[in-house]
């Protein structure tokens, strides 16, 4: 049956996702979700306390339940990293041997994080793609050039903004498949973006709602979380939008949190790689973000950061409990449904609340649905319109000398790239976790000259700055990294790009980072970050574009880029082990590795070519787009280009 999802034209796929053996079974997963916990819907309730009572706990170290869970983490993605590097064959290398030799110190063998950038649906479809290039569940994404089985090698995978609805999205449908979701029949499932999110869903199937439905459906949750006695801001207003588009459960799952993916099975069993979400906190008075605020991360278990400023975490099921100083007094209950997991992935991406204002370029809705929405909205923005408020502050009087908001009830937290780190690094770089390889997926909007919305560095350039900084640092190590100029004049943000090849060179255990960023392959990718619209076909060849960087145009770009992977899977391990690098894997560090070399003179304009043949985007479809060769004949056609 796998030669079914062979890449076809658009109409010759358009029903294959129903007839399809294989597509069938990926639909039918997307029926298990993560669980409704919430007591009451969308709006957190008081709920009888656990024997042992929740409580903040320094960030000294990884959480108990984090610990557990990678004891058996690190042992199941033993079988598919051994898999994708005897498939990947590194010439001169017996990497089955290997990892045989090392399995039983699992600590000897490569421990991978993944990060997806972000960037709005750009951000989220072409994380797709790299995301489905790296998932051995992915039709031919285990065939000769492809790397499939990456994902299933992972430990951690993180996301941030738009890169966050790509990883919370897939976690909140039970892990499905990037497949599963673009094969869903008709329009009227998620990740269907032909609707703006102001208009809301197609009406049918698991949706029920015409627009004024939907905005009366937006409105009677959030107001019913007001009711209950807590904050709100504009990003619950986003969060609930969102998860329409996101969660694949009726009104988007009001009652879905993102908590409830510690009792998913697959997940508990260790099948998955563990998610993180990122949000910035905004300090009271802060307006403008810089390198030293404190970044709070999102898991299933937890909401904190390792930051000396915040250093601590809170267990993220009871978030909206009355905690003060890191406990919960004794009279008081505990409360559930704040990490409702459209809030949480729209903290992540918390920038895009004030397409929530724009009410006026929505038609059908009535005057005083309208007005009453504006003006609610409106009172409620002000000049706090990218928050997300997390009252009462879990970490109320929690680090009184070094956390910026111990002294208040408050707690605001804003868009994870508002600092510039728009990927999703630093959960991944603290040396708690281990992390040995990171492969970056950049879908940044950096240049702004000439071809707009194309990355030049600038998210790992700021997560490099941070680390300079010794206030902030907190241990953390992170390779060099060049200026943007030096990106663009040596194509540093046209190709993948390996940095910290060379471990001895840094002041301390820090990852290598494969940096793969956005760029033209099949199609010019580079939509603006508040294009609120795509069809199908643009959806999907945005994702086959994705795919296509990830894999290089599965090896036609480059016969020894999936040995190149695995060697850069394998470089921190063959550190720790002693193994003799294989000469493949030399020659991959010349060619990928940024070697130090400087270019910062002013780059000339920056107008990236079509790497590969170009594929036609007319039309609609929702079929398989991950072919045995991306590189088949197409009809070659000129790009709209959306800005």
């Amino acid at each position: 049956m796998k030669g079914a999802f062979s890449f076809l034209t658009a109409s010759a796929l358009t029903c294959l996702a129903s007839s399809s053996t294989i597509a069938r079974a990926e639909l039918d997963a997307l029926v298990k979700r993560a669980s409704p916990q919430a007591p009451n819907g969308y709006a957190p309730a008081p709920v009888d306390c656990p024997e042992t009572r929740p409580s903040i706990r320094p960030a000294a170290g990884l959480s108990n339940s984090e610990t557990e869970w990678l004891e058996k983490r690190r042992a199941n993605t033993i079988e598919p990293m051994r898999d994708l590097l005897t498939r990947i064959n590194i010439n001169g290398f017996d990497a089955g041997k290997y990892i045989d030799d090392n399995r039983d110190n699992v600590t000897a063998l490569p421990n991978i994080g993944l990060a997806f950038s972000g960037g709005g649906y750009r951000a989220m479809t072409n994380g797709a793609g790299a995301l489905a290039a790296f998932d051995n569940r992915t039709p031919n994404a285990t065939s000769a050039g492809h790397i499939g089985g990456l994902l299933q090698a992972s430990t951690y995978i993180a996301g941030l903004s738009g890169g966050g609805w790509l990883v919370g999205s897939i976690y909140s449908n039970n892990f499905t498949t990037v497949q599963a979701m673009i094969d869903q029949p008709g329009e009227t499932g998620v990740w269907q973006l032909g609707n703006s999110i102001l208009v809301g869903p197609e009406k049918g199937g698991i949706q029920v709602l015409d627009t004024v439905q939907y905005y009366n459906n937006l409105y009677d949750t959030v107001n019913s979380k007001v009711e209950a006695g807590f904050n709100t801001s504009l990003t619950d207003y986003w969060g609930r939008a969102l998860s329409f588009q996101l969660i694949n459960a009726t009104d988007g799952g009001p009652a879905y949190t993102f908590s409830s993916i510690q009792d998913d099975e697959d997940f508990r069993n260790a099948n998955a790689p563990m998610p993180i979400l990122v949000a910035d906190e905004r300090a009271p008075g802060e307006t403008l973000i810089s390198l030293s605020t404190t970044v709070l991360e999102f898991n299933p278990w937890e909401m904190g950061s390792f930051d000396p400023t915040l250093f601590g975490f809170a267990p993220l099921r009871y978030l909206g409990s009355n905690f003060t100083s890191g406990e919960l007094p004794e009279d008081d209950r505990c409360v559930r449904g704040m990490d409702n997991a459209g809030f949480v992935m729209g903290t992540s991406s918390s920038l895009f609340n004030q397409i929530i204002l724009n009410l006026d370029t929505v038609e059908g809705i009535p005057d005083f649905l309208r007005n009453t929405l504006k003006g609610f909205l409106s009172g409620i923005g002000q000049d706090n319109n990218d928050i997300a408020d997390y009252t009462p502050n879990p970490f109320y009087h929690y680090n009184n000398e070094t956390n910026p908001s111990a002294q208040t009830k408050r707690l605001t937290l804003v868009d994870g790239g508002e600092d510039l780190q728009n990927i999703p690094l630093h959960p991944l770089i603290q040396p708690v976790r281990a992390v040995d390889v990171i492969f970056a997926v950049d879908s940044s909007a950096d240049t702004i000259e000439n071809a707009l919305n194309w990355p030049n560095g600038t998210a790992l350039i700021a997560t490099y700055e941070r680390s300079l900084n010794e206030t902030m640092q907190n241990g953390t190590a992170f390779p060099a990294i060049p200026d943007h100029n030096t990106f663009v004049n040596l194509g540093l943000n046209n190709r993948p790009t390996f940095f910290g090849c060379d471990a001895n060179n840094m002041t301390g255990p820090a990852p290598l980072i494969v940096y793969l960023p956005n760029a033209p392959y099949i199609y010019h990718s580079n939509t603006s970050t508040f294009q609120m619209e795509y069809n199908n076909t643009e959806r999907n060849v945005i994702i086959q574009n994705g795919y296509n960087a990830a894999t290089q145009g599965n090896a036609t770009l480059d016969t020894d880029w999936p040995s190149c992977v695995g060697c850069a899977m394998l470089s921190r391990s063959f550190d720790r082990t002693g193994q003799q690098v294989p000469d493949v894997c030399r020659q991959c560090f010349d060619r990928y590795c940024w070697n130090g070399t400087l270019a910062s003179d002013t780059p000339a304009p920056y107008w990236p070519e079509l790497k590969l043949s170009a594929v036609n985007v007319s039309g609609k479809s929702g079929a398989a787009i991950f072919g045995p060769n991306m590189v088949l004949s197409a009809s070659v056609v000129g790009f709209l280009l959306f800005w």
